[in-house]
């Protein structure tokens, strides 16, 4: 009983206990016979995660190392050694799902309570680009006014120049020819 203790279950308000058998069973093929026959009239589905699957295959697997266990007890251990580790190593899983479940679920309340404080800082800042976008266009339209009253004085003061400078010429010309005509 220390290698194979004896199985424990409640069904209907009873309580049951199997202990191991000495007696070998009578096939592998009779063995997935009946494991094919709960699985179906527990109606386990046949794929992802299935308590009532995972139990049946649980008591086939035990059923497999008794087996092993009466005609070979070192195997027997080493497989037990097997089951338990596996054991462990989906409840690790299990618990690992179960902190990323809630790790996510905590993500998504943050998430959730800070939404509405990003969507208002969101509207605010839309707003302000807007604002600013009204000021860049009232600049540049005040700009383009300066550059052109500018380009205009420079205009008027390039033409007053040059018909400064024309009148000087014909000043200068003119008091030539006077100087000219004295001179003889």
């Amino acid at each position: 009983n220390w290698i194979l203790p004896p199985r424990e279950w409640d069904s209907e308000d009873k309580h049951y206990m199997q202990f191991v058998s000495k007696i070998p069973e009578e096939s592998v093929a009779n063995l997935q016979k009946q494991l094919d026959e709960r699985l179906l009239a527990r109606q386990a589905r046949e794929s992802g995660i299935c308590p009532i699957r995972e139990e049946l295959h649980a008591q086939c697997f035990d059923e497999i190392i008794r087996q092993v266990t009466i005609e070979m007890p070192e195997r027997g251990i080493l497989l037990m050694r097997v089951r338990d580790e596996l054991k462990m190593t989906i409840d690790a899983y299990q618990t690992l799902y179960q902190s990323s479940v809630t790790f996510n679920m905590r993500k998504e309340l943050h998430a959730a309570i800070g939404k509405p404080d990003l969507e208002k800082k969101i509207k605010e800042l839309q707003a302000k680009k807007a604002e600013l976008e009204e000021k860049k266009a009232a600049l540049v339209l005040k700009k383009e006014g300066i550059e052109k009253v500018y380009q205009e004085k420079r205009t008027a003061a390039i033409a007053k120049r040059i018909s400064e400078i024309e009148f000087l010429k014909y000043q200068g010309h003119n008091l030539e020819q006077y100087l000219n005509t004295v001179k003889t």
